[in-house]
């Protein structure tokens, strides 16, 4: 499973909820997964997306193995508040992800490879004149070793989580996941570089908060997570499948870029708890 955010990529795969597959025979290529979380906010790549207020998430997978490599599809959804409290729409409180790609090892090795789309899709009441679409397309690729992955998402098309001008822009994170021996808790560490290319027509922006002039100079920034999470199964096998966990998020975004109606930065430092189950 592939999702966009960091909580969801950090959180939901590299924490290890990647959900059960559903098939009628164990050998078969089929595979359906999903899983359904609660929490106390949704963060992506550090920048808050509920202002801090709870977020209910899920989604679904469904895959092939052909070999030496497997096909996936899969869609993921949470609430939001981020576009509405940038003044981007007038009424927005979905996201939806739809994502497919192809994913395997390099020969019998622990090397990994992950390649694919991912498309953001933000319905809602865009604001007339300065208001601009949520909707987001990138292709990825990411490669790992075991417990640490690195991974490349390049921006396709003209904006970029409502930002204009913004064809090229890029995102590269580095995580590592590792396993606490077997006591049931896993530690994640993540650090990612948030890149933009252009400058919005709606630039300069001057104000108390600072000034800038490009779309790099208000809003490219770097983020970090530390978070460990529990499998709960270890409690008890009722609770198969369930996680959870605690994650710490920080960033650099300037206030200027990123101070939302409530005069909050979304990219400082945040605390997240979640509760999260494959299904």
């Amino acid at each position: 499973m592939f999702k966009k955010s960091l909580i969801a990529g950090a959180v939901i795969a590299t924490l290890g909820v990647s959900g059960t597959a559903f098939a009628d025979d164990a050998a078969s290529p089929w595979t359906f997964t999903g899983n359904i979380g609660l929490y106390s906010q949704y963060v992506f790549r550090g920048l808050t997306q509920t202002n801090e207020k709870p977020a209910y998430q899920g989604g679904f997978d469904f895959s092939y193995n052909f070999g030496p490599a497997s096909f996936y599809l899969g869609t993921w959804g949470s609430n939001i508040t981020w576009l509405t409290d940038s003044l981007q729409y007038t009424s927005s409180s979905l996201e939806s992800d739809w994502y497919g790609g192809f994913r395997g090892n390099f020969g019998k090795s622990d090397f990994t490879y992950d390649v694919g789309y991912l498309y953001y899709w933000y319905p809602g009441e865009v604001l007339p004149i300065f208001g601009e679409k949520g909707d987001t397309q990138e292709v990825y690729a990411q490669l790992g070793y075991k417990w640490i992955t690195a991974k490349y998402s390049y921006g396709v098309g003209n904006s970029y989580f409502a930002v204009r001008d913004a064809d090229g822009t890029w995102y590269l994170n580095l995580t590592a996941t590792v396993p606490l021996w077997d006591s049931g808790f896993t530690a994640t560490a993540h650090w990612g570089d948030q890149k933009y290319t252009g400058t919005d027509n709606r630039l300069p922006i001057v104000s108390t908060l600072g000034t800038c002039t490009s779309n790099d100079d208000c809003f490219s920034y770097t983020d970090w997570l530390v978070g460990v999470s529990y499998d709960m199964s270890k409690l008890s096998k009722g609770l198969s499948g369930v996680t959870f966990g605690v994650n710490y998020t920080n960033t650099d975004a300037k206030d200027v870029g990123y101070t939302n109606i409530f005069n909050r930065n979304i990219g400082k430092d945040e605390w997240t708890f979640y509760l999260s189950k494959a299904l």
